[in-house]
């Protein structure tokens, strides 16, 4: 009897070691097979961080560079910066005239300016009258941060050497603008600013006064005063 016994214990205890072995595979089978469709369809609170299809809005797969940021803010603040063509009305031949008469008049204008810019590109001196207008706009921000940005924008474009826009200043009135740049204020490049308008009212303008655009404007204003 202990031996039937015996004989038959051992295949029983080779049957169940045998099943064990398939539950114990099944249930690895299970939990490897399990775990990517956790990741891919729970929506648990990290379960987007596992989730590479393009419906995923998770912050987690968003990759934010300072640098871009900054960037992006400064193209946001150039380009809501100086425009290519003021807006104004159209001038009258009284104002035309007034524009001979003196620079701050040209310059107080839209309409001047315009046709002053208009001059300086044919000189390829444009540079001049965008710093001028840039500094006009930063005296009127009151925001901190946009100062600083506006600022840092108007040395890079005007003031740098490795600019193609840079303008011409002398080395007091750069040595000024190192200093002021240390804490922009809307104030930090008013010598440079006058520098530059000097220096447009002494060269450039005595030019466009004898330019065929100032001459073609006053002559169409003329006629359509005639005319009228």
């Amino acid at each position: 009897m202990g031996i039937r016994m015996s004989l038959y214990d051992k295949p029983m205890g080779s049957e169940r070691m045998e099943m064990r072995k398939r539950q114990m595979s099944v249930h690895q089978d299970t939990v490897s097979t399990a775990q990517p469709q956790q990741g891919v369809g729970n929506r648990g609170s990290n379960a987007c961080c596992f989730c590479w299809c393009c419906c995923c809005s998770c912050s987690c797969l968003t990759v934010r560079n300072p640098e871009d940021e900054r960037r992006r803010a400064s193209n946001e603040i150039r380009g809501d910066g100086i425009p290519n063509w003021e807006e104004s009305p159209t001038p009258t031949l009284e104002d035309v005239y007034s524009w001979g008469q003196s620079f701050d008049k040209l310059m107080n204008t839209p309409a001047g300016r315009n046709a002053f810019r208009e001059f300086l590109r044919t000189e390829f001196s444009e540079e001049n009258m965008l710093f001028w207008m840039a500094c006009e706009d930063l005296k009127n921000e009151a925001n901190k941060n946009v100062i600083e940005e506006k600022a840092r924008l108007i040395y890079e474009d005007y003031i740098s050497i490795l600019s193609p826009k840079e303008v011409s200043l002398d080395s007091r009135v750069r040595e000024v603008i190192n200093r002021n740049m240390l804490e922009p204020t809307q104030h930090t490049f008013d010598d440079a600013q006058l520098q530059i308008y000097t220096l447009m009212h002494r060269d450039s303008y005595p030019r466009f006064m004898n330019s065929v655009i100032y001459k073609n404007l006053l002559q169409s204003l003329s006629e359509n005063t005639n005319e009228s």
